[in-house]
């Protein structure tokens, strides 16, 4: 894309959206319909739905909701996969002013369990089964009779509980989700959009959990400004022509495929073609099915995708764009990128839940040298932005981890941000909200790095011991408290070590209980029976409690094991070898 081109696409957007007017997403969405009712906004391999379409199923749902006794400021959990239900539930939640709870799919029951609590969710709207998870088992274990009584003793808020069937016409027990439609038959289309056009665009919209340092996943709450603010700027800052059509199999209960693919692609009467399952060949063969202008993948993906890309014959002519983000590539990645797949423009960014999405985006014309060093630098300056930031959507900078001063360019230390995309805070969690910010209202993102001259990021590591396998934020307290509940485990160490396919994959190292015998494989599966399969470790290391590397005061020093994990595993590849 030429300087030109990039020019004459942002002044498009800055004349439709300047200057800002604060709006929910589905008061966004029905602007957008109005104009273009017949355009296609979300793509699926067996059907199409126009902005039309889309934009009338989700007021029946909201219908539904209101008929149910939902209210602005309730809290519906939607536990489901990159289906177009998922969408329409995320419109419906926000015309009747409700807080959407994106459930992380690959719960198990525990963790399941704790979201539905921790988020005070009134509904939850579930599938019946996917990818080999019975999601109605979950319940039975969380909640006996959840058919009948909701969530009951276990969980006194959950009032409802709907079920998409993903592999029948019906699921097997539960009501369906047409039960939902189907509550609110005697509430017209009118009521429902009065009650969207009210909405406060400076509320809640939702709570996306998130790992943190220590405890438990807390809850993010991002603000339905904010997130529109922050879509608009992705959409302005990688320059989306009229009617972009976005590709993804990024779930989104993140705000990958939330904000920079679903929400991005309204401000241009855009496409978004989710998958459900990533699958590489069929994603490339989607992208003439459907005309895809973008592909978004965490690096995971986009190496497997670069491989059968090479290996296959598949017709990308409509493919002008890459983004690929959410861990570190390999350097050689980035000209493969270009080569295998034609592309005309490539992006990488940096951001959190936190900050409801990326915050920082290499730009359009940015050499590969950028792309392979960097995480880009602050978005440019565009309507949805701060005034009194100069338009930027958030600002960074870096600062000493010990005594919180600024530093200079070129240092390391931990960055903080400030700005209109940051997160008000963690839902119920009065102390990490607090220890979330500084005193002058920068927030802090756990993360090391330094800035250039120019801006431009390169992370160097993190305060925080938590670690992303597969673009999935993984907090080892947690998978040490699964393994430290096994009966031959006396205490358990997680550390997250570099993986080329995955970015990092999680080793564990056990402790035995006395007179127990650790079996790696044994352990694995019990851990995978608890948790969601990308906080499974991939390997287990038996050590004695004297071989742990401690600080004077006893606490164990996990940048020592990571090193010790990554030279066990390479021997045991060269005996192998």
């Amino acid at each position: 894309m030429n300087l030109d081109t990039t020019t004459e696409r942002r002044s498009e957007l800055e004349a439709r959206y300047a200057p800002w007017r604060p709006r929910t997403t589905a008061q966004l969405f029905d602007e957008v319909a109005a104009q273009y009712p017949e355009r296609p906004f979300v793509l699926c391999d067996d059907r199409t739905y126009t902005y039309a379409e889309l934009g009338r199923w989700s007021v029946r749902l909201a219908a539904g909701l209101l008929a149910i006794g939902v209210r602005p400021g309730d809290h519906v959990a939607v536990d489901m996969a990159n289906f177009a239900d998922f969408i329409a539930l995320k419109l419906a939640t926000a015309r009747v002013g409700a807080v959407s709870v994106a459930v992380n799919y690959l719960l198990r029951h525990e963790e399941l369990a704790y979201v539905l609590r921790q988020s005070d969710a009134s509904v939850l709207i579930t599938m019946d089964e996917f990818r080999g998870l019975d999601y109605l088992d979950c319940l039975d274990r969380i909640a006996p009779g959840w058919e009948d009584n909701g969530g009951g003793a276990a969980l006194p808020r959950l009032r409802h509980v709907f079920v998409r069937a993903v592999d029948s016409d019906q699921p097997r027990r539960g009501a369906p989700l047409s039960c939902l439609e189907a509550a609110g038959a005697s509430i017209p289309d009118e009521q429902v959009l009065m009650v969207t056009r009210g909405i406060s665009a400076r509320t809640v919209s939702d709570i996306l959990y998130t790992s943190g340092t220590t405890g438990k996943p807390k809850g993010v709450m991002l603000v339905h400004d904010a997130v529109t603010r922050t879509a608009y700027g992705s959409a302005y800052t990688r320059a989306f022509q009229d009617g972009r059509r976005i590709g993804y199999a990024l779930p989104m209960y993140h705000v990958f495929g939330y904000v920079e693919a679903m929400v991005a692609a309204l401000f241009v009467g855009g496409a978004v073609v989710p998958q459900a399952t990533f699958d590489p060949a069929a994603m490339l063969t989607s992208v003439a099915r459907h005309g895809i202008n973008e592909l978004i993948c965490v690096p995971a993906m986009t190496s497997r995708l670069l491989d059968v890309a090479a290996d296959g014959d598949y017709d990308l002519s409509s493919l002008s764009t890459l983004f690929s983000s959410g861990t570190a590539h390999s350097p050689e990645m980035w000209q493969r990128m270009l080569d295998v797949l034609g592309v005309e423009e490539l992006f990488t960014a940096y951001g959190q839940s936190e900050t409801t999405a990326s915050a920082m985006c290499t730009l359009p014309g940015d050499a590969l040298v950028r792309l392979r060093n960097t995480n880009g630098t602050v978005k440019p300056p565009c309507a949805a932005g701060d005034p009194d930031l100069g338009g930027l959507m958030a600002v960074y900078k870096v600062i000493a981890t010990d005594t919180g001063v600024d530093l200079p360019t070129g240092q390391i230390g931990e960055l903080v941000v400030r700005g209109p995309s940051v997160t008000p805070g963690y839902y119920n969690k009065a102390a990490e909200t607090a220890a979330l910010f500084t005193v002058d209202g920068w927030m802090h993102t756990g993360d090391l790095g330094r800035l250039d001259a120019d801006g431009y990021l390169t992370l160097t590591g993190r305060i925080k011991e938590s670690y992303r396998c597969g673009g999935e934020l993984v907090l080892p307290s947690e998978v040490e408290a699964v393994l430290n509940r096994h009966a031959a485990v006396k205490a358990a160490h997680v550390v997250g070590i570099p993986h080329e396919r995955m970015g990092e994959i999680g080793c564990a190292f056990v402790v035995p209980a006395d007179g127990a015998e650790i079996e790696e494989r044994e352990l694995i599966a019990y851990c995978n029976d608890l948790l969601a399969r990308f906080k499974v470790p991939a390997h287990v290391l038996v050590v004695d409690e004297s071989d742990l590397p401690v600080t004077v005061t006893g606490r164990v020093q996990k940048f020592h094991l990571v090193q010790r994990a990554t030279d066990v595993l390479a021997q045991r590849l060269d005996t192998v070898r």
